[in-house]
């Protein structure tokens, strides 16, 4: 029997990208020659998203629809089309189109050479502002200084995963999900292939600021924990500045004759220790958040309905 691949694509408020996404993909794996799936993750759109979604899986037995409750996140929904992936080989990859559908025959070709990760890696990136590419250059290097496990720079989600490599991702239940690190912590062969990330096709980014902020605190808070060993580091520093100025005004006050006046040196010394230790005491929180998370053991997301082969069903226990 031919092997079978998963297409995977969360999709939050994408009605403008839809059709042209899903016909790419289509045409794509039409040509591949390989039995297929395409696994669209409704992560709580807005628009009209869902309503598109449920067209095109009436009119094509290849398509299933994963409708969620409410907005879990970018990273939970490519979490659930993993989980829920019957493919040999699982492919994810964005709606937007900024990653070509196209390079998805090349990754399939890398796969049957034997590698068990084929990530893609931007070699240039069209279509967005220097402020963006400055910040994710600035994250991915941050992180591979932080961290102890290789995470490949200038990769996004977009890349195709073995079955075993799937089903040892959805072993990890951890709730604060970076899935592209997760790839590279459960390790197997992996390799990278190179390409050019076009300007979106249409609509808006899903990931303001805001949501990158998260995303790299996540990554950070997961792979490492030298910030919690800078954060010892800092104490100690400002303890010794402490104490050094201690043994200064002491020996000025017995020993000179001078008087210390002033309060706004005092007030500012004391606004920055105070500041040091707040920036500390939130590192700190970061963490005892994710543990707070993980002790909730709530599920990472639930699934309202699901479109599979015409039938919709409703179902209260897909919840993961």
């Amino acid at each position: 029997m031919r092997k079978m691949v998963s297409i995977i694509v969360p999709m939050f408020n994408e009605e403008e990208v839809i059709e042209e996404c899903y016909m790419r993909l289509k045409n794509v794996m039409n040509q591949s020659g390989y039995r297929y799936e395409l696994i669209f993750v409704n992560d709580g759109s807005k628009d009209k998203t869902l309503e598109k979604l449920d067209a095109i899986y009436r009119r094509d037995d290849h398509v299933r629809v994963l409708n969620f409750s409410r907005n879990f996140g970018h990273q939970i929904a490519i979490t659930a089309g993993m989980d829920s992936a019957k493919g040999d080989a699982i492919v994810v990859i964005d709606a937007d189109l900024q990653d070509p559908p196209e390079i998805i025959k090349q990754m399939i070709d890398k796969w049957e050479e034997g590698y068990e990760v084929v990530y893609a890696k931007r070699k240039e990136r069209k279509g967005e502002t220097f402020f963006k590419k400055a910040t994710a250059s600035i994250f991915y290097r941050t992180l591979r200084s932080l961290t102890s496990v290789d995470i490949p720079l200038d990769t996004g989600d977009f890349r195709l995963i073995d079955r075993k490599v799937c089903n040892a991702l959805s072993s990890i239940k951890e709730k604060n999900r970076f899935v592209r690190g997760l790839v590279s912590w459960v390790g197997f062969k992996q390799c990278a292939l190179e390409y050019e990330r076009e300007p979106r096709f249409a609509g808006e980014t899903k990931y303001p600021l805001k949501k990158m902020m998260k995303l790299s605190l996540d990554a950070i808070t997961s792979f490492s924990d030298k910030p919690l060993q800078l954060a010892i580091y800092l104490g100690f520093m400002t303890s010794g500045f402490s104490f050094i100025y201690l043994v200064y005004v002491l020996m000025i006050k017995l020993f000179t004759d001078s008087t210390i006046s002033g309060w706004a040196s005092i007030v500012s010394i004391n606004l920055f220790f105070f500041g040091v230790i707040l920036m500390i005491l939130g590192i700190i929180g970061q963490y005892i958040g994710r543990i707070y998370d993980e002790a909730r053991d709530r599920p990472l997301y639930i699934i309202e309905s699901e479109r599979n082969k015409r039938k919709e069903i409703k179902r209260d226990s897909l919840i993961m």
